[in-house]
């Protein structure tokens, strides 16, 4: 036991010596200078607002981690160089960095621009570039070694398009400088905004070395299209430049809209006290960043050095959401160098002579670059920013607030995510993807200090009246006529559709809009020839709206926006009306059919036999010669009350065909219609008459015609047509004038009906619909109607539907027949059975078939006596058989 504890006690103090070595160890690397120095550049604009703040950030950012991380053996030591916002500046650094200094990782620049560069030089020397450059043309992907330590720009395009989608603005004109940052987003926003209808009507490209006169005639040019919704997506040195000019010109007034990215919003607290005046009312998206004890310690350190390294700042800086990437990126490579376990620089140079080598071949490629890299490119912690989150070398976001510059400083007003679009807690009380304006935290202020949303558009001084398209020489008058004044020349466009559009933008728009009617005539003629020639002169921009019996088609819509119809739809037939049948001599025929009135017969014959049957030994009106017996077999059968239903139902139904009129077609289907061969007419310059060689017909059987009523009349035999195929509104208007003589019949073929045609994204689409919508939803639009499609006198209303008259079937009463059949049949059963009992003797006799038939057929002839008093005096069976076999001796003889 004591060699035991010995051993133990001598176990224990062996092991305590090598922690105590080991500790002791760590010690003296950490103390004794054996921590690895990892040098890292610093390519930034020292002379910028960002590239001071970063710098500051960065340096805080080394200092507060190794303080907690005491025990690492990899120092970073950063070595700063000056890009002077030049690219070739920035390319010259990194090469310098690179080739004199021999570092492992190169952090920044910030700008796109400069960061192409820089990273194609760490792709060639293996070198990680961690930088802040969010344009989408630079790809992690593309660039292994490319780090991104800021979302990538195209992540805020679901807030911005989102703010469009809420007030459901359907044009935008986007604004942006002119380099691989600025119009890296376009592709992204104009995807997104597809699926909401809303269309970049206008892009401004503006360079940075852009003069004040540049800018001053971009936002005039800006003033003469409709468009008053602007997305601004550029650096802040320009965008400062931007809206001092916007507030100049007017553009900062009610009615505009201004939305700025997250590479101005994030600035705001930077930019200087007039740049911010210029910006009442603007809408800006920016990075959420949460609220932290820690954060808020930080920015009282941070703001207290700042001002001691840059004391010549002319205004109050606050601490951004770059600093605190950049903060953040920092602490990320200080870890990944420590995983990496970084020993001294080593590059491999190529194996080649050494003529004509670059600065690069000289410099070669790193062999710690892979290693760092592969821990830079994965990794996640919380931080001042909130959670620090690379994957595959890129940072994540999904967090964005919204905000209204109002006074000194931007105003929260809302949250995007794209789980639940826009809300007014980061964790809302929904479950699904909404974008209203009840999501918002309070109402935006616009500028022009106004409460109201502008429609995102307005008519311009040059565009002070909507160019009103027409067509010239329709042969529908009833639908649009266009005529000059006679004295004054002015164009006079009426007619229903006229109407109707007068009606919505005079009365249903919320705002006032002034418009004047521009014949047009197809070149080479007096009258407008084709519809669709017509509609296209919107996307020449000749008309800002069309307005006629203009059909919504699939061909038109790729270069137009229609309205929500404002007629009935479907494509139909009218045919003439047949001969009125109430003037057919066998018209009484009509309303059973042929079986029903064979049945009706058969059943008469059947009943009026089984009654002779019954009544024929005990009634005397029964009896007589045959002829009269098979007469009164008829009579019966007429004169009985049986078919009293069925007499009443035929009664009906001839009445019925007798005084009402009938609109029954001669032509109700139109396969039947193919089928026959007939020739079928469509409207001349229609596109109905490719329509009906798709469906079937024979191209020589179908007919251009003019005069609906002349072709009809003529028929297809005499040079005419047996039906006309066209829109229902036409033909509606046709049958106001001829319903006596022709009826339509379908739809037979599908069609939206007819719209007013806008330009492709035109923001007056939306308002124009819903005005058509309340005006069906009300009477105006059936007073309308009645003043130019009224009937003629005698007209009654056909309502598509065909008034026809079927003949009672047997289906009708097979009930009936039912229950007189069975109760005849079991009556006359039940009466063979009585009769063959009374004469059994005969049937049990020796005599031959032939005599006892014989004496059957006497024994039923035969009338049995008492007949009229048969209740009061029956005859007994007894005595009938006995009869029976009296008679059955007597023709017989005695055989038996």
């Amino acid at each position: 036991m004591a060699k035991l504890d010995s051993e133990y006690s001598s176990s224990s103090s062996s092991s305590l010596l090598v922690l105590l070595l080991l500790s002791l160890g760590s010690l003296h690397n950490v103390l004794g200078g054996q921590v690895i120095k990892v040098d890292v550049g610093l390519i930034l604009d020292k002379d910028t607002i960002v590239g001071k703040m970063t710098k500051t950030c960065m340096d805080m950012a080394l200092e507060d981690f190794y303080a907690t991380n005491h025990n690492f053996t990899t120092r970073l030591v950063l070595h700063p160089r000056d890009s002077k916002t030049d690219v070739v500046e920035a390319a010259y650094a990194a090469i310098d960095l690179l080739k004199n200094v021999r570092v492992q990782a190169i952090l920044g620049p910030q700008s796109s621009t400069q960061a192409e560069f820089v990273i194609n030089i760490g792709n060639k020397t293996q070198v990680p570039v961690i930088s802040l450059a969010t344009s989408p043309f630079l790809s992690p992907k593309e660039n292994p070694y490319f780090i991104r330590a800021a979302p990538i720009a195209s992540a805020q395009i679901g807030a911005v398009v989102s703010i469009i989608k809420t007030f459901s603005w359907r044009q935008i004109v986007l604004i942006y400088e002119d380099n691989s940052y600025g119009s890296g987003i376009l592709p992204h926003l104009i995807d997104a905004l597809l699926p909401i209808n809303t269309q970049v009507r206008y892009q401004s490209v503006i360079s940075l070395s852009a003069t004040d006169d540049y800018i001053l005639g971009e936002l005039y040019k800006l003033q003469t299209i409709q468009t008053r919704v602007f997305v601004v997506h550029m650096l802040l040195p320009l965008a400062s430049r931007l809206f001092l000019k916007v507030k100049e010109v007017g553009m900062m007034r009610q009615g505009y809209v201004w939305i700025i990215t997250d590479a101005i919003t994030s600035l705001l607290d930077s930019m200087d006290p007039t740049h911010i005046e210029a910006m009442q009312g603007v809408i800006g998206v920016k990075t959420y960043v949460p609220r932290s004890k820690e954060l808020d310690e930080f920015r009282k350190r941070w703001r207290k050095r700042f001002i001691q390294e840059n004391p010549d700042i002319e205004h109050e800086c606050e601490l951004n959401i770059y600093g605190l990437w950049a903060y953040s990126s920092v602490k990320a490579l200080a870890m990944a160098t420590e995983k990496a376990q970084i020993s001294k620089p080593k590059f491999w140079k190529p194996n080649t002579n050494g003529e004509n080598w670059t600065d690069l071949d000289v410099i070669g490629a790193s062999e710690m670059g892979p290693m760092l890299l592969q821990s830079i490119r994965n990794m996640r912690f919380n931080d001042l920013s909130g959670e620090f989150n690379l994957v595959d070398g890129e940072l994540q976001s999904s967090t964005f607030q919204i905000v209204n510059v109002i006074g000194k400083r931007d105003w929260e007003v809302g949250f995007w995510t794209p789980k639940y679009g826009i809300s007014k807690h980061l964790m809302p009380d929904k479950d699904s993807y909404t974008t209203n304006k009840d999501d918002l935290i309070k109402p935006i202020i616009w500028p022009g200090e106004s409460y109201v949303v502008p429609k995102g558009w307005e008519m311009t001084a040059m565009e002070n009246r909507l160019r009103v398209g027409v067509p010239v020489g329709n042969a529908f008058y009833g639908f649009i006529k266009v005529e000059k004044h006679p004295q004054t020349n002015d164009v006079i466009a009426i007619g229903f559709c006229v109407d109707v559009f007068k009606e919505v933008m005079d009365h249903l728009l919320p705002y006032a809009i002034q418009y004047e009617f521009i014949p047009f005539v197809s070149p080479g003629s007096n009258i407008t020839i084709s519809y669709d020639e017509l509609v296209y002169q919107i996307a020449l921009d000749k008309f800002d709206v069309v307005v006629g019996d203009v059909t919504i088609k699939t061909n038109r819509s790729k270069f137009v926006d229609f309205t929500m119809p404002f007629t009935e739809s479907g494509v139909a037939m009218i045919v003439p009306i047949k001969d009125d049948e109430s003037k057919n001599a066998w018209i009484f025929m009509k309303p059973l059919t042929m079986d029903m009135w064979l049945i009706i017969l058969a059943l008469f014959i059947f009943i009026g036999f089984v009654v002779w049957v019954l009544e024929h030994r005990v009634n005397k009106e029964f009896r007589g010669p045959p002829l009269q017996q098979v007469g009164m077999i008829f009579w019966f059968s007429f004169s009985t009350l049986v078919f009293a239903h069925m007499t009443s139902s035929y009664t009906a139904s001839l009445t019925s065909m007798l005084t009402v009129q009938k609109l029954q077609p001669t032509i109700t289907n139109i396969n039947d219609l193919i089928k026959s061969g007939d020739y079928v007419g469509y409207p001349e310059g229609s596109y109905i008459g490719e329509l009906l060689k798709s469906m079937g017909f024979d191209p020589s059987k179908v007919r251009a015609v003019q005069a609906f009523n002349e072709a009809l009349s003529k028929g297809s035999t005499n040079g005419g047509v047996a039906a006309i195929v066209d829109e229902i509104p036409y033909l509606r208007l046709f049958l106001s004038k001829y319903c006596s003589k022709y009826v339509m019949v379908g739809p037979t073929h599908n069609s939206v009906g007819f719209g007013f045609a806008f330009a492709k994204g035109s923001p007056l689409v939306p308002d124009v619909s819903r005005g058509i919508l309340s005006l069906k939803e009300g009477e105006k639009m059936n007073e309308i109607i009645a003043k130019w499609f009224s009937k003629d006198k005698g007209c009654i209303d056909q309502n598509d539907i065909r008034v026809t008259f079927g003949s009672l079937t047997v289906k009708s009463f097979k009930g009936l027949f039912l229950i007189i059949g069975v109760s005849s049949l079991f009556a006359f059963i039940v009466f063979i059975s009585n009769f063959l009992y009374e004469n059994k003797t005969i049937l049990a006799s020796n005599c031959s078939i032939r005599q006892k038939v014989a004496m059957m057929v006497s024994s039923f002839d035969k009338r049995k006596d008492g007949s009229s008093d048969r209740c009061k005096k029956p005859i007994a069976v007894d005595e009938g058989m006995a009869i029976s076999t009296i008679a059955t001796t007597a023709i017989c003889g005695d055989k038996q």
